[in-house]
C-alpha cells in the first residue's frame, strides 16, 4: 500500500468537509473509494456514517415481539408471526420481513430430526421380544411374515416438523 501524501490527505479532508461522499471525493482525487473512505475515518474516527435506504418499518419493539411469539410458541410459523404483528402495525409487512428479522435474532428454522417416539412399557416390550426370540434360527425367522404399518400420503403432506434453533441449541418444536 502506498502512502498518501499530506496534500491528498489534506483535499479529501477539506471535500469529506463539503458534505461530499467517497465515492465522490474518489472520482475527484482519483484514489479508491476504500481509500477515501479509511483516510476520512482517521481524520474524523466518531464520525457516524449515513445511513441512506428506506427506513425501517418496525420499531426495536415490534421486532423484539416478533422474536417473542415464535420463541414462546405463542405462533408457529413466519407467516402467523406476520398475521399477529399487522394486526397491530399500521402499515402492513410481509412474512419475509419477519423472516429477515427471525435471522437477525440468530434464530433459524431447521427439520425437526425423525426419531422413534419409544415409552418405557414400548422398550420394556422390545426387550421381552427379543430375549424370547434369542435363540430362534435363520430358519425360524424365514416363517414370520413382517407387515409395515407406513402411512402414505397420495395427495399433499401432513407438513415437515421444524425446531427453531438459536446458536446450535433447540428452542421449541413446530410444525408447518
Amino acid at each position: 500500500m502506498k502512502p498518501i501524501s499530506a496534500s491528498t490527505r489534506a483535499n479529501i479532508c477539506f471535500l469529506s468537509e463539503s458534505a461530499l461522499s467517497a465515492r465522490k471525493i474518489s472520482s475527484q482525487t482519483g484514489l479508491g473509494k476504500s481509500t477515501v473512505a479509511r483516510v476520512i475515518k482517521e481524520i474524523h474516527p466518531g464520525k457516524e456514517n449515513i445511513k441512506l435506504g428506506h427506513p425501517s418499518k418496525l420499531s426495536p419493539t415490534d421486532r423484539r415481539r416478533i422474536v417473542s411469539s415464535i420463541t414462546s410458541g405463542k405462533v408457529e410459523n413466519a407467516v402467523q408471526a406476520t398475521h399477529l404483528i399487522n394486526s397491530a402495525l399500521s402499515s402492513p409487512i410481509t412474512s419475509q420481513t419477519v423472516r429477515n428479522v427471525l435471522k437477525s435474532a440468530s434464530l433459524k428454522a431447521v427439520v425437526k430430526k425423525k426419531k422413534p417416539l419409544l415409552s418405557v412399557r414400548h422398550r420394556q416390550l422390545r426387550l421381552a421380544f427379543a430375549l424370547k426370540h434369542q435363540q430362534w434360527t435363520v430358519e425360524d425367522w424365514t416363517r414370520v411374515i413382517w407387515s409395515d404399518e407406513t402411512k402414505i400420503n397420495r395427495i399433499g403432506s401432513d407438513g415437515r416438523k421444524y425446531v427453531w434453533k438459536v446458536a446450535g441449541k433447540a428452542l421449541q418444536d413446530k410444525e408447518v
